[in-house]
């Protein structure tokens, strides 16, 4: 029994022996970690060059700018008239128009046809991640991805208007809408649509916009006419309706009174001179 014990002793000796080697490799392991993270966080800073603010333009006359302020279009392009968004990601009240009147233009005159949505950034610089946001939104559009991408920023604002650096966030935006994220990434930390970002904000200044969201109708006729109160849709829409009928077309209001008017006709034919009906 007590040579039994001795062995049994000894073994155990040998395993409390073996358990400071065990702690050298899990801290050799967890010290390899951190390097890797720490070379990681190096590597992604030299290689973030991540522009978040408006940069210089030059521009000779109103047409050049123009040109550079592409908005971002949804719609016929060949559409008789257009609405033109001037909006900032972090606006609160861009996000309504957004999310609450957006939605019931796009059914009755977009889809149709009778109007085009033109989209133009408007970074104010009251808030600090905007610039960033509207360049994110853009480096989705190069893979087809900008209008579910500008959806989740307006959906999702309170999430990254307030972070120190939304990049990351931007990249699992990226995965969502199904986007290559490498490619993504590495528009998003770069230079890549400052300019055109910068174009829209100098051209909104040009126009007189002041404040967000701000709706102006272009119906080819001058200068576009600004909408006074995107919150009364009934006046918004008697504004279009009155453009689209300047233009020559009929509204959708008025097509399906006509189409009332004419199913009533119907009806009255068949109900003889001081008769009643079938």
């Amino acid at each position: 029994m007590a040579q039994r014990t001795r062995k049994n002793k000894g073994k155990k000796e040998k395993e409390e022996k073996s358990s400071p080697n065990t702690m050298v490799l899990v801290l050799g392991g967890v010290g390899v970690l951190a390097v890797a993270i720490l070379v990681w966080n190096i590597v992604s800073t030299a290689t973030d060059q991540t522009v978040r603010s408006p940069v210089d333009i030059e521009y000779e006359s109103p047409a050049e700018l123009l040109a550079m302020a592409e908005p971002v279009v949804r719609g016929d392009l060949d559409a008789p008239i257009t609405l033109m968004d001037f909006s900032d990601y972090s606006c609160n009240a861009c996000q309504a128009f957004t999310m609450q009147s957006k939605p019931t233009l796009d059914r009755a005159y977009v889809d149709r046809g009778l109007m085009r949505f033109e989209y133009y950034d408007f970074p104010t610089g009251m808030f600090p991640n905007s610039f960033t946001a509207a360049r994110a939104a853009r480096c989705a559009g190069d893979q087809d991805g900008y209008w579910p991408f500008h959806d989740l920023l307006f959906q999702r604002q309170t999430t990254w208007g307030t972070q120190a650096d939304p990049n990351r966030t931007f990249e699992g935006y990226a995965e969502e809408v199904g986007i290559d994220v490498g490619e993504f990434r590495s528009c998003l930390r770069s230079d890549r649509h400052a300019e055109v970002v910068t174009a829209n904000l100098e051209l909104a200044r040009q126009l007189g916009v002041a404040g967000t969201p701000t709706l102006m109708l272009n119906t080819g006729e001058g200068t576009p006419v600004r909408i006074p109160d995107w919150r009364d849709m009934q006046q918004m829409r008697d504004q279009i309706d009155s453009a689209l009928e300047r233009r020559g077309h009929t509204p959708p209001g008025a097509a399906s009174s006509q189409d009332e008017d004419e199913d009533d006709d119907e009806g009255a034919s068949i109900i003889p001179d001081g008769g009643e009906g079938l």
